[in-house]
């Protein structure tokens, strides 16, 4: 599994790029405005948006989502890579503690341990199956 810190790191650096993201967009459009303060375009961009109550609500894909879910889809083999590792390194961990070391006492821990992340590795592989459909499913189809 990743290190916490660098989870946190790495969610760190992705909200200030999303914030410079957002401040030279308004930057840009400020420019583009001149000296006018309204709020009204922010205001009509929203109402745009929103579906009236006669409308029905459109169900589109946003170009980013299959980037996004790609993404989400590399972390989660990623996880599944880290935790086949883990199980390997378990069962060694237990042939050493029982065989070598003598030290049974442990050995049920271990093995408790094992366990839960075979059941993690099984739940996670079944949610990247899955969620691989899903991202097959957010690709644009192509006519033939």
């Amino acid at each position: 599994m990743s290190d916490p810190r660098n989870v946190a790191h790495d969610k760190k650096v992705t909200q200030e790029k999303e914030h410079h993201a957002d401040s030279s967009g308004s930057a840009k459009a400020k420019k583009g405005r001149g000296k006018k303060k309204t709020a009204a375009p922010d205001q009509a961009d929203a109402s745009e948006s929103t579906p009236g109550p006669n409308e029905p609500a459109k169900v589109e894909h946003v170009p980013g989502d299959l980037e996004k879910s790609v993404a989400v889809l590399s972390k989660l083999k990623d996880m599944e890579f880290h935790s086949r590792a883990n199980i390997e390194t378990l069962a060694g961990l237990i042939l050493t503690i029982e065989d070598e070391l003598k030290q049974k006492e442990f050995s049920d821990p271990i093995g408790g341990l094992y366990a839960a992340q075979d059941g993690f590795h099984t739940k996670i592989a079944a949610l990247i199956e899955s969620y691989g459909a899903k991202c097959e499913s957010l690709k644009p189809s192509t006519s033939v």
